[in-house]
């Protein structure tokens, strides 16, 4: 046999095992009718802080998970009280909703944290001296209402700064924080540190904020599911979590990329102020962006507890140990794509 016969028959055979072992790895897609479908509450109107889920999509990291994802923007407590009732096997809640579920006897399971740090805040006009939490006594303090993460949030700070809710004015205003503090009807909000704050400074004032996670850390948003869930169906769980976790690590090394994706999702977002939203996107990303993507510690479920004990919101402590778990997630950095 000549060489150079000799090599274009091992090139060749190179070519064919090459494809055949494509072939053999090739993983074919899921069929439709075998995909689960998930509703998904979400606890809030289409914004671009849902990127993650959106890129998730755009990525088809549900799909290869054998999931098909239906996002509703119905009320947080709702979505609990569905996974609650095992109607719906999963929502998007914050950490306070899921102790006060469980005093009711609701079986939810926190078991993965999208947020790292509490995304709740102080906000005021520059020149008002109000930097801290000390600084909040004898204030007039706008906010959504008295329920929620906000007002946990607020509960937190004045703890922090020795202080009671008495020792403020607290008026309940709606969602309209921004048009509130610029026409002076409160001298602080409450807010969504990568929201409202973004929004007043592109309208040009300067502003003080007072996060709640430079002085404590608490359980924010993440996904919940149920005990019966994760007894009988915890390769579910495990699915759902890997792919939300996928679209979180997408968006903190492509934010440009899922913003553009989330043009899809928002209606309007495609005509808004694109540098604005850029801005809450990228603010966002810092919050949730962590080492160990996906964990909640207990410190923080405890720091959460002490906060509605002493606010008379739970009547007692609970076993937080069971409130949480983390053996869905498998810690990949967020530097990870």
């Amino acid at each position: 046999m000549s060489q150079l016969r000799f090599f274009f028959i091992s090139i060749f055979s190179i070519f064919l095992l090459t494809a055949c072992s494509a072939a053999q790895t090739e993983v074919a897609p899921i069929p439709e009718e075998d995909l689960v479908h998930i509703r998904l509450p979400m606890g809030y109107i289409p914004n671009v802080q849902y990127a993650p889920f959106y890129a998730a999509v755009d990525l088809g990291e549900y799909r290869d998970a054998g999931i098909e994802i239906e996002f509703d923007y119905s009320f947080e407590t709702d979505g609990v009280a569905l996974v609650g009732a095992n109607d719906l096997q999963f929502a998007v809640a914050s950490g306070e909703q899921v102790l006060l579920a469980r005093e009711q006897g609701l079986p939810i399971v926190y078991v993965m944290a999208w947020y790292n740090k509490f995304p709740v805040g102080v906000v005021a006009k520059a020149g008002q001296n109000i930097t801290s939490p000390e600084d909040l006594a004898g204030k007039k303090i706008g906010l959504p209402g008295m329920f929620g993460a906000s007002y946990i949030g607020l509960r937190a700070l004045l703890d922090a700064g020795g202080l009671d809710e008495s020792d403020v004015t607290l008026d309940s205003i709606g969602f309209n924080q921004v048009e509130a503090l610029v026409a002076d009807q409160e001298e602080a909000v409450v807010i969504y540190v990568a929201n409202e704050p973004v929004q007043l400074r592109s309208m040009g004032y300067e502003v003080d904020v007072i996060p709640v996670s430079d002085y404590m850390q608490l359980v924010s948003n993440g996904l919940i599911t149920n005990e019966q869930t994760i007894r009988e169906n915890p390769d579910l769980v495990r699915r759902m979590v890997q792919a939300m976790m996928s679209g979180i690590r997408y968006t903190v090394t492509h934010p440009t990329d899922a913003f553009e994706i989330s043009t899809e999702f928002v209606e309007g977002l495609k005509d808004a102020d694109t540098q604005v939203q850029m801005e809450v996107l990228e603010a966002s990303i810092q919050l949730y962006k962590r080492e160990n993507l996906g964990y909640s510690d207990l410190e923080s479920w405890q720091n959460m507890q002490d906060v509605l004990l002493d606010m008379g919101m739970l009547t007692k402590p609970l076993d937080l140990e069971a409130a949480f778990t983390n053996e869905f997630v498998d810690a990949p950095t967020a530097g990870e794509e």
